[in-house]
C-alpha cells in the first residue's frame, strides 16, 4: 500500500460480496497503512485552500452534542460497535437495541463487507456470517432505519469501506440513503481526506458527518490536517494493527490521546483493542472524549452471536467505567 503513485484507495477490480462497486485494496493490512496511505503520496503537502469538511452538518452537530453532554456529566462518551445482520438481521436489531439500552451514547454499526482490511478475526467472522445470512447493503441500511426509529435519541454512525459507499462514483446516493435511514455520520475506513473531498460534498448535502481516522504512526502535522476535516469526532486508533480484543493497551496510548486532543477541534474517540472496563477507565482518565468498543462485544455474544444479555452486561460495565474521578 506504500508508494508515491496517484491511484485512488479503491482500485478497479472484480466486484466483491457486500460491495456497491469495485473492490478496495485487498489483504490483512494494518489500518495504520490505510490511515497514512496519503502521507507518502503527498510528500508532506496538504490541499490548498483548506476544504470545508463536514463539521457544520446536522449530523456532526448532533454527534458533538452527545460528546458535550457526556463531558458535562464528567465522563467519556461510550460508542459500542455492532455488526449489521449478525447473527441475522432480526437478531442484530435486538443486539443493537440492547447496546443502546445498556448505555451507548453513540452506536457504531458495521456494514458487512467481504474484504474488511481493518478488521481482526472476530469482526471478520461476524461480517462473513452476516453476509451469509443475507445482510446486503440495502438490508443493512433498512436495519439502520429500524434502529433509528426505535431509539431516535442515539446517533448512529455506520462504518464501511470505500467500495461499499463510493465505488466508482462520489457516494452521493449512499450518503443520501444513510442520512434518510437516520445515520448522523459515517466512517469510511479506507478513505483519506486527500481523496475524500467529493464524498464530503455529497455528505454535506445529505447532512451527514464524515469521520476520519488517525493512527499512532500518523505524523503530528497530518493529524492536525485530518482533524480539521473530520466531522462529529476524530477516530483515534490506539495501536498499530487490526481490530481485536487485547489483554492490555499500548503503554503509550495515554500520551497518544493527549497529543491528538491537543490538536483536534472536535471530540476524540479512541478505538481498537479496547476490551475491558479498565481499558475504558484508563482512556477516560487520559482525556479521551469517547471510547469505542467493538470486538469484545461481538465476542460477548458467543459463537452463535445470540447472547444478548451478556453483551448488555458488558456494555453496562463499560459505561460505568467511562466516569472520570
Amino acid at each position: 500500500m506504500a508508494g508515491r503513485d496517484r491511484r485512488p484507495p479503491w482500485p478497479v477490480g472484480s466486484r466483491r460480496q457486500g460491495s456497491r462497486g469495485h473492490r478496495t485494496a485487498r489483504g490483512r493490512a494494518s489500518v495504520n497503512a490505510v490511515v497514512t496511505l496519503a502521507d507518502a503520496r503527498s510528500n508532506g503537502s496538504h490541499p490548498a485552500p483548506p476544504l470545508e469538511g463536514t463539521r457544520a452538518t446536522a449530523g456532526a452537530r448532533r454527534i458533538e452534542t452527545v460528546f458535550r453532554r457526556a463531558g458535562e456529566a464528567g465522563r467519556a462518551a461510550l460508542i459500542p460497535y455492532v455488526v449489521a445482520g449478525y447473527p441475522d438481521l432480526e437478531a442484530s436489531l435486538d443486539v443493537a437495541l440492547a447496546a443502546i439500552d445498556a448505555g451507548a451514547d453513540v452506536l457504531e454499526v458495521g456494514l458487512p463487507y467481504s474484504d474488511p482490511l481493518a478488521d481482526g478475526a472476530t469482526l471478520q467472522r461476524a461480517s462473513s456470517a452476516a453476509l451469509g445470512a443475507g445482510a446486503t447493503f440495502d438490508r443493512s441500511v433498512a436495519l439502520l432505519e429500524r434502529i433509528a426509529g426505535a431509539r431516535a435519541a442515539v446517533p448512529l454512525v455506520p462504518m464501511a469501506y470505500a467500495n461499499q459507499i463510493i465505488g466508482g462514483g462520489d457516494g452521493r446516493d449512499a450518503a443520501r440513503r444513510l442520512a434518510s435511514a437516520g445515520a448522523a455520520g459515517v466512517i469510511v475506513a479506507d478513505l483519506t481526506p486527500d481523496e475524500g473531498a467529493p464524498f464530503e460534498a455529497a455528505a454535506r448535502d445529505a447532512g451527514l458527518a464524515v469521520v476520519y481516522l488517525v493512527a499512532p504512526t500518523t505524523p503530528r502535522d497530518r493529524r492536525r490536517f485530518i482533524a480539521g476535516r473530520t466531522g462529529g469526532f476524530l477516530y483515534c486508533v490506539s495501536l498499530v494493527g487490526v481490530t481485536g480484543a487485547r489483554r492490555s493497551l499500548p503503554r503509550a496510548v495515554g500520551r497518544l490521546v493527549r497529543e491528538v486532543r491537543a490538536i483536534s477541534p472536535v471530540p476524540v474517540a479512541v478505538g481498537f483493542g479496547v476490551s475491558r472496563p479498565q481499558h475504558v477507565r484508563a482512556l477516560a482518565r487520559a482525556g479521551a472524549d469517547g471510547v469505542i468498543v467493538a470486538s469484545a462485544l461481538v465476542d460477548a455474544l458467543g459463537l452463535d452471536g445470540r447472547n444478548v444479555a451478556a453483551l448488555g452486561t458488558l456494555v453496562a460495565q463499560m459505561r460505568s467505567a467511562t466516569q472520570r474521578p
